[in-house]
């Protein structure tokens, strides 16, 4: 059995998560909440004590069986927009209310686009059936007069009818969405470690930073350790989302957790397992460590000018990206973020901004003191400011001042295969090149385990025996290196140049 057939072997039927959007005061509150007081036994709903954005619901069907949906309980179209632009799939289905009394509105509309931007199948729940004077066909007719096509009216989506108020058609509802469901064949592999979507983060003033995970794959351990973007940290506490303490959670699972030391973002993908060994896996070169990275700008420029962004509330990011589309447009750059996210700038955010030659971009936040040392020694650009016009302005000032600058400019990865005996007190050693281009002259990083444990310089390099001036993945070659560091076999040589730009 290969690996493949392997992983396969462990995949099993997983939940569907299912998001409900729509008009506003078009039920889609309403609908949720009949949904949670109805279909979640009464021993239950009466633990929940807090809002963590999504809960589970247990469906009986007519042949007695038991399945389960996941609801979220949060977002609004911007929300939900959010999440998606991180590269995050939050929702398998949709569900787009439309209230039987007011038909096609403008933010059903909106709705229907984010659903189709996620590119997932979608149901339509038309609502307040039980209202008076109702004509059904009239509102199936203003749907395929907005390209809503429902079955039986010259297109294919499911559809339902419903009162949220009174609890109509809420079980054919559900049927549906298991269905439609079954049809997608959603499954998950719990040997897996708990990978998903952050849903909802803030500050508990008696138990600290307090996050919401929806488990897309995978199983969740109480005591495991969690890397959500830059952050990393073990879970001290989970609950489930009837707020009862667990030590376990599986896929499609809503789950509160805490431990972080600083605030997650709504939206950040998150992994168990080592922040080194994730970073390695989802990055080909080191100015790809984060597979979500947001352009900001014009994208068919090629060269981009990489940011951090710290603020002291999520309200900021957004203004602050306003901001950077106009200095982008006014400057002709492209911007790329690595992340943003709320606190004062770290250890973790001068290490990836020295890695990538990212600038940090801190608005009303602060810099740890203890982080001076450090930046006495490293060339790290670091601009903050009070106000947007503020920081605006003395970003643009750094990026225009006419001295030029020193750019780190990653040329590739190289691992190391084998050891040579050393000539002249420099090492000689043989790798494979994994990622972009190995160049000869040129300086290079030393990892050990993700650890950074020494510099050199490539003083040679050769391929099939023949001096060359570059090698390109996937290539092996052979190189002598001087380094006062001790090699060994699978460290890893980041290859990289310094370039003077403005």
């Amino acid at each position: 059995m290969n690996d493949k057939e392997n992983h396969n072997s462990h995949l099993i039927p997983r939940p569907p998560v299912v998001v409900v959007m729509g008009h506003i005061d078009h039920g889609k509150t309403t609908l949720l909440d009949y949904i949670r007081k109805t279909k979640v036994a009464e021993k239950e709903t009466g633990a929940i004590t807090q809002h963590i954005g999504a809960y589970e619901v247990e469906i009986v069907l007519k042949d007695s069986s038991k399945k389960t949906i996941t609801f979220l309980d949060t977002p609004g179209h911007e929300n939900f927009s959010r999440m998606r632009s991180r590269g995050a799939q939050v929702a398998d289905l949709a569900i787009l209310v439309v209230a039987a009394d007011e038909g096609v509105q403008p933010q059903t509309i909106e709705a229907l686009e984010h659903i189709k931007a996620a590119n997932i199948p979608y149901l339509v729940a038309i609502n307040k059936i039980d209202k008076p004077n109702i004509n059904l066909d009239n509102i199936k007719r203003n749907l395929a007069e907005s390209n809503i096509f429902l079955e039986g009216w010259g297109g294919n989506i499911p559809y339902a009818e419903i009162s949220a108020k009174t609890g109509q058609g809420i079980d054919n509802l559900l049927e549906l969405i298991l269905l439609l469901a079954e049809m997608e064949n959603l499954k998950g592999d719990p040997s897996q470690p708990a990978e998903g979507v952050v849903i909802e983060s803030y500050l508990d003033n008696k138990r600290g930073y307090t996050t919401t995970l929806l488990i897309k794959n995978g199983t969740l351990h109480k005591g495991d350790n969690l890397v959500i973007g830059s952050l990393e940290d073990k879970v001290k506490i989970v609950e489930d989302f009837r707020g009862q303490m667990i030590e376990t959670a599986g896929f499609s699972s809503p789950v509160l957790v805490v431990g972080f030391k600083e605030l997650p973002m709504v939206g950040e993908k998150f992994r168990a397992g080592d922040l080194s060994e994730i970073e390695l896996a989802n990055s080909s070169d080191k100015t790809k460590i984060y597979s979500h990275l947001e352009l900001v700008g014009d994208s068919e420029i090629s060269e981009k000018i990489f940011l951090i962004i710290k603020t002291d509330v999520y309200g900021s990011i957004d203004a602050l990206r306003e901001e950077l589309k106009n200095i982008a447009a006014e400057l002709n750059l492209t911007f790329g973020i690595l992340k943003s996210e709320v606190g004062d700038i770290n250890e973790t955010d001068l290490k990836l901004a020295e890695t990538n030659g990212a600038y940090i971009l801190g608005f009303r936040v602060k810099i740890r003191p203890e982080l001076k040392t450090i930046l006495a020694v490293k060339k790290i650009s670091i601009i903050t400011g009070q106000t947007i016009y503020e920081l605006s302005d003395e970003f643009k000032k750094k990026l225009t001042e006419t001295a030029p600058q020193e750019n780190k400019v990653i040329l590739g990865e190289l691992k190391i295969l084998a050891i040579f005996k050393p000539v002249k007190n420099n090492q000689i050693v043989g790798g494979e090149v994994i990622s972009g281009q190995i160049e000869n002259q040129s300086l290079v990083e030393i990892y050990r385990d993700q650890e950074l444990i020494g510099q050199g310089t490539i003083l040679n390099l050769q391929q099939n025996k023949l001096d060359v001036k570059a090698v390109t993945s996937p290539s092996q070659c052979g190189l002598c290196l001087e380094t006062k560091c001790q090699l060994a076999i699978g460290d890893r040589l980041i290859c990289y140049r310094w370039e003077k730009r403005k």
